[in-house]
C-alpha cells in the first residue's frame, strides 16, 4: 500500500479552500478506502493548531483538531523515535526549512513516502524525497 505524508500546508489549503484544495480532498477520499495510507507528524499537527489559533481562536483550533481526528490520517508520534528526530535535525541544519517542515520531510524519507505539499521551501529537497505538489 502506498503511503503519503501530509505537510501542514496541504491541510491548510484544504481548510481554507485555496488552490489545490480539490486535490487534497480527492486524496482524503481515496484514503478513506485505505489507499493511499496518509501519515502526518504530530509536529505538523501542532503547526496547524498553532496557525489556526493565531489566525482565529483556540476554539477554532480545537474544531480543526476534531476535524483532523475524523480524517483518515495516521498521526505519527515523535516520542522515542530518535531516527525521525535525527533526520529532521539533519534537514533543518542543511536546508532552509522550518523545524516542522523538517519533520514532514524526514517522515517522508524514512517511510519512503511521497510528501504532499505546496510549500516552496521543500524545493530544496527535490531529488532526495518524492514530492506531490498541490495548488
Amino acid at each position: 500500500m502506498a503511503a503519503k505524508v501530509l505537510d501542514s500546508y496541504a491541510l491548510m489549503v484544504f481548510f481554507n479552500d485555496e488552490p489545490g484544495a480539490e486535490e487534497v480532498e480527492r486524496l482524503l477520499l481515496k484514503a478513506e478506502g485505505g489507499n493511499p495510507r496518509l501519515l502526518m507528524s504530530v509536529i505538523n499537527w501542532g503547526e496547524i493548531y498553532c496557525s489556526v489559533m493565531r489566525g482565529a481562536s483556540q476554539q477554532s483550533a480545537e474544531e480543526k483538531a476534531r476535524e483532523i481526528a475524523g480524517m483518515p490520517i495516521e498521526l505519527v508520534p515523535v516520542e522515542a523515535d530518535l531516527e525521525l528526530v535525527r533526520q529532521a535535525a539533519v534537514f533543518k541544519a542543511t536546508r532552509k526549512l522550518s523545524y516542522a517542515d523538517a519533520f514532514a520531510a524526514a517522515l517522508a524519507k524514512l517511510r519512503k513516502a511521497e510528501l504532499v505539499t505546496g510549500d516552496p521551501e521543500f524545493r530544496a529537497l527535490e531529488g532526495e524525497i518524492k514530492i506531490a505538489w498541490v495548488g
